[in-house]
């Protein structure tokens, strides 16, 4: 396979050479292994085209549009596309909101001072509340109880009435548009249940039905999930604040003690890092032959951590997102992987033995062949977990130490990240002005909030985000990044100062003026409400701009799961521009992918764009923004 298709980081493509060396199936002759080489387009074209149900025993079934051949139910191709669709989303929307109930556990437990933690940030607790119509008064322990009880009513809301936290939080152009449309959520929970069971045979088979439904539940999961979970995070471990990180695979060191926090859930990743940081576990390490114990940040665990607390020699860098798991477990460097919720391989067991390192499940979602020893996460244990988890790394250094050797040589680079709505205000002397007067004049044209995964289907490991991200700052869009994308952005070099050199005039003057990359590092997937709570405040400060008509677009230029579908359907129902790609499986449905890329646009305001060339995608994204510009006339 050719350097490029594997990875367009050197890293990656040189562990991948040891990986090879070793005998080691890997992700990338998985891709190929699958039958059809370099071209994914020769798969099951029914399947590619979303076309393909085997949901019930008449099954499996495919339809053809162009002579009206439907499932034995009666659904029309259009009908499968769309509810596969809901069916993912629901997936997406359950884990993020997973994540989220642990939140609020953690946070309820830290108020009743049951853990380690602490609530750092008083006001932007304060603030939260007073957003959500909260009583304020009391103690930071007392609002954050309340908090808790608060939100944790609202995710169970009926269906059928208002969600009070979408209330609070939403802007209000939206939420007449929603009304209108019947698609003002209730609380998650129910939202997940009204979907699920729309997706039963001979339920609910028409593709516009299922496609509001879906938009109803990426709203509540927005709202209700990932602002909630992001805010609360804020709340326990730090807002966001510009700061550098080491990042890519020369963080590892092979004569430390490496443990790896992965997943999404930063919780014990944070007292790992508490506790490493002690003089006594260091000295411990020490004794075993080891400079010391290391925390290494791994995929969107290590990016809600990297966001919230500044590098020093225990927590030292970040290595990048999922794709790269493998190359990560391959360098000869790790001893102890804490796997939580999310983004770990099903294949880790078979790493963890020929490399000689600790494979930890710390979440019931998680489960690995084989491996039977476990840690769920329980927040008024988090600190005896970890000193537990420390002590079994110490227990593995000696052995991986000695017998297996490190690839040597890895690549370390530097990105700044840190930003959220809170540190961009600040960085801006408390107001927005200097970004929107910069945009006004055009030294900006337009933001885009880059929220992707990374896959393989099309490219290597983050070539299509990285090109596509290049394209935009030479356009003078500043990228606000997230997800998997925002760890390819920041091991390519897209988020350091030098990275200005890259960008088109204007925006590098603003650079320039304001000291900040032209890609700000925003956080993981779960900022996605985070970002559509802060376009809903740009929005308000221009005087109250729809949101459809602003110069801002959604990029994911490499989607791959199932929490990307329900982030891309969200921002279809927030009215924005939605650049995806791959070209999702739903092209069997024409009157679906119509409504989609084109009718959408007199329902929600949003409009989805498929394309794979870079080009072509960034000159769409372009035309749009101008043509909005013009619209508001800036």
């Amino acid at each position: 396979m050719e350097k490029e298709r594997i990875s367009l980081h050197e890293s990656v493509q040189k562990v991948y050479d040891r990986i090879k060396e070793d005998g080691m199936i890997n992700i990338w002759d998985r891709f190929e292994a699958q039958g059809f080489g370099s071209d994914p387009d020769k798969r099951c074209p029914f399947c590619l085209k979303g076309a393909r149900c085997d949901l019930c025993s008449n099954g499996p079934c495919r339809a053809d549009v162009s002579i009206n051949k439907r499932g034995v139910c009666g659904i029309t191709a259009d009908g499968m596309a769309m509810r596969k669709m809901l069916l993912r989303n629901i997936m997406g929307a359950s884990t993020y909101h997973y994540h989220t109930d642990t939140t609020i556990r953690t946070l309820r437990a830290t108020a009743r001072g049951n853990t380690e933690y602490e609530i750092r940030e008083p006001e932007k607790l304060r603030s939260f509340a007073d957003r959500l119509g909260i009583d304020a008064s009391g103690s930071k322990e007392e609002i954050a109880l309340k908090l808790c009880d608060f939100v944790e009513k609202d995710f169970n809301t009926p269906y059928y009435e208002e969600s009070k936290i979408v209330e609070a939080l939403a802007p209000e152009e939206r939420k007449k548009v929603w009304r209108k449309l019947g698609i003002f959520p209730g609380g998650v929970y129910n939202e997940m249940m009204l979907s699920t069971s729309s997706c039963l045979t001979n339920i609910d088979g028409f593709y516009k039905s299922l496609a509001l439904k879906a938009m109803k539940l990426g709203i509540a999961m927005a709202y209700q999930s990932q602002i909630v979970t992001e805010f609360c995070q804020d709340i326990l471990f730090n807002i966001p604040r510009p700061h550098k990180m080491r990042v890519d695979l020369g963080v590892l060191d092979h004569d430390y003690v490496n443990i790896l926090p992965n997943g999404h859930e930063p919780f014990l990743g944070f007292a790992l890092v508490e506790e490493a940081r002690k003089t006594k576990w260091q000295d411990k390490a020490k004794e075993l032959g080891a400079k010391g114990i290391r925390v290494i940040a791994n995929i969107e665990t290590g990016q809600e951590m990297i966001q919230r607390w500044e590098m020093d020699d225990v927590f030292y860098g970040f290595t990048g997102n999922w794709i790269m798991q493998e190359a990560v477990l391959a360098s000869g460097c790790v001893d102890l992987f804490v796997a939580d919720m999310n983004c770990s391989m099903p294949i880790d067991p078979i790493y963890a033995k020929r490399y000689k390192f600790k494979l930890i499940p710390v979440s019931e979602v998680i489960g690995f062949e084989g491996i039977t020893e476990r840690k769920n996460y329980v927040p008024e244990r988090a600190t005896q977990q970890a000193k537990e988890l420390l002590q079994m790394a110490l227990d593995n250094f000696p052995e991986r130490h000695e017998s297996i050797e490190p690839v040597l040589g890895l690549n370390m680079g530097e990105a700044i990240v840190g930003f959220s709505t809170e540190s961009i205000l600040e960085a801006l002397g408390g107001k927005l002005d200097p970004l929107l007067d910069a945009v006004k004049e055009g030294s900006i044209k337009g933001i885009a909030g880059m929220v992707s995964c990374t896959t393989l289907r099309d490219t290597g490991q983050d070539v299509h985000t990285v090109d596509i991200v290049k394209e935009l700052i030479k356009r003078d869009i500043l990228v606000l990044s997230m997800g998997c994308g925002n760890g390819a952005v920041q091991v390519a070099g897209l988020c350091s100062l030098e990275a200005k050199d890259l960008a088109g005039p204007g925006l590098k003057a603003v650079c320039e003026q304001l000291k900040i990359p032209p890609v700000l590092s925003y956080g993981t997937c779960t900022d996605t409400g985070r970002i559509a709570d802060l376009v809903g405040i740009i929005g308000d400060a221009l005087g109250g701009i729809p949101i459809p008509d602003l110069p801002v677009v959604a990029v994911a230029p490499e989607y791959m799961e199932q929490k990307a579908t329900i982030d891309a359907i969200f921002a279809l129902a927030f009215g924005l521009y939605t650049y995806v790609n791959p070209v999702p499986t739903v092209t069997g449905g024409p009157d679906l992918v119509k409504l989609l890329t084109e009718d959408c646009k007199d329902i929600t305001g949003g409009i989805l764009h498929l394309e794979t060339d870079t080009e072509e995608a960034v000159e769409a994204m372009m035309k749009h923004i101008e043509e909005n510009r013009k619209k508001i006339g800036i």
